[in-house]
């Protein structure tokens, strides 16, 4: 695999080395039983806490390390999606999308508060955005949040949340003001709150091992200092974080490609046809070829875009173009794979039939394929 020393230092080998180690030891070993169970050990959280690959890229006061350092974050998504296991990273890491707005927005008594706990691995904190009536229409979102003295009361319903099941603390999206963007708010409410229930753990195409839920909210009282941000401010809350989700979805992709083509590579080199290995033959030589070009154009296009939200600068046009591009490859890559194992690429027991079906949420979550085109054509003053 490509990393690009233009992009990685001997601190993000460290990074590298040290995950992916940890998914050696804790991960690999289990991860088929962990699959079919459809769930893994709420332990793990705690183990990959006390490694410290939870508090990756979080300020250091607060529990974490790296802080800022996005190429270690990179580092670390990609050798835990050598887990193979698109489900497991999701829900290990669905800090990822519901903590940057409490760290960022928070009052400083609720983040000191939460922070550490998940990063420790002890919480489970989850993002809740997509609504029964819609997904990616954020602006158009039902659930109603009217303040009531020192409280709001949250009433409606969230589904396909990652991590819906045993999180411990949602960033939650409401409305507290008019129709459209302009009245969406971010709370923070917390499971056992009077008012607020856990529905049914959804069953899903692929992402087996990661918990996905409804949450239903009826009258529930949620603590006015559990605000995130301004009132009214938290559509631009929840768009800044859709940046890094993106990034992180694009990352997914292109190791999920990464993982389809090196169990293709082995296919080719030890099954034998015809008297010679099949790789042998031109026309799966060239295919691999071609997979390998796809691949290695999609990673460097996506390392550009970190590079620059490293720096500061502004990408929304070209994370949703990386995004797209990246789960294209994927969608390519993982087909493929499967059609040169054959028969074997369709049994449970291959990893290219698990990287078949989790690639396919890739192009869907964090904003579908149609809306990052859209978002591409506005930026193009289209």
């Amino acid at each position: 695999m490509s990393t690009c020393q233009e992009y990685f230092d001997e601190s993000h080998q460290l990074v590298r080395d040290s995950v992916r180690r940890f998914v050696e030891r804790e991960i690999l070993p289990h991860i088929v039983e962990w699959e079919e169970a459809e769930e893994f050990p709420r332990e793990l959280y705690l183990k990959a806490g006390a490694a410290g690959i939870l508090g990756i890229g979080y300020p250091e006061a607060l529990g974490g390390s790296h802080e800022g350092d996005l190429f270690a974050k990179v580092a670390a998504s990609e050798e835990l999606m050598r887990s193979g296991s698109g489900g497991l990273v999701a829900g290990l890491g669905s800090l990822d999308i519901g903590l940057p707005p409490v760290i960022k927005w928070a009052r400083p008594a609720l983040r000191e508060r939460i922070v550490p706990q998940v990063l420790a691995g002890e919480k489970i904190m989850a993002l809740a955005v997509t609504e029964p009536s819609g997904g990616s229409d954020v602006a158009s979102l039902k659930t109603r949040a009217v303040r009531d003295g020192d409280f709001y009361r949250v009433t409606g319903s969230k589904t396909f949340i990652t991590s819906g099941v045993r999180a411990d603390y949602y960033s939650v999206a409401v409305r507290t003001g008019g129709e459209g963007f302009g009245g969406v708010s971010l709370l923070l409410v917390e499971k056992g709150t009077p008012g607020f229930t856990v529905g049914r753990k959804l069953k899903k195409m692929g992402w087996w091992a990661s918990d996905t839920a409804e949450l239903f909210f009826d009258d529930c009282k949620v603590p006015a200092g559990n605000l995130i941000g301004m009132e009214n401010m938290g559509f631009a809350c929840i768009m800044a974080n859709f940046q890094s989700e993106r990034l992180a979805l694009a990352i997914m992709a292109n190791m999920t490609a990464q993982l389809a083509l090196e169990e293709s590579l082995k296919w080719a080199r030890e099954r034998e046809a015809f008297g010679k290995p099949i790789g042998r033959f031109q026309v799966l030589r060239h295919r691999l070829a071609e997979m390998a070009t796809q691949l290695e154009v999609s990673r460097e296009f996506t390392y550009r875009q970190a590079a620059k939200m490293a720096a500061g600068k502004s990408v929304i046009k070209e994370i949703s173009m990386a995004k797209n591009f990246a789960t294209d490859i994927a969608d390519r890559l993982t087909y493929d794979a499967v059609q040169i194992l054959g028969g074997m690429g369709y049994m449970r027991e291959s990893l290219v039939e698990r990287l078949y079906r989790d690639n396919r949420i890739l192009s869907i979550g964090g904003g579908t394929r149609e809306i990052m085109n859209e978002i591409i054509a506005k930026q193009m003053d289209l």
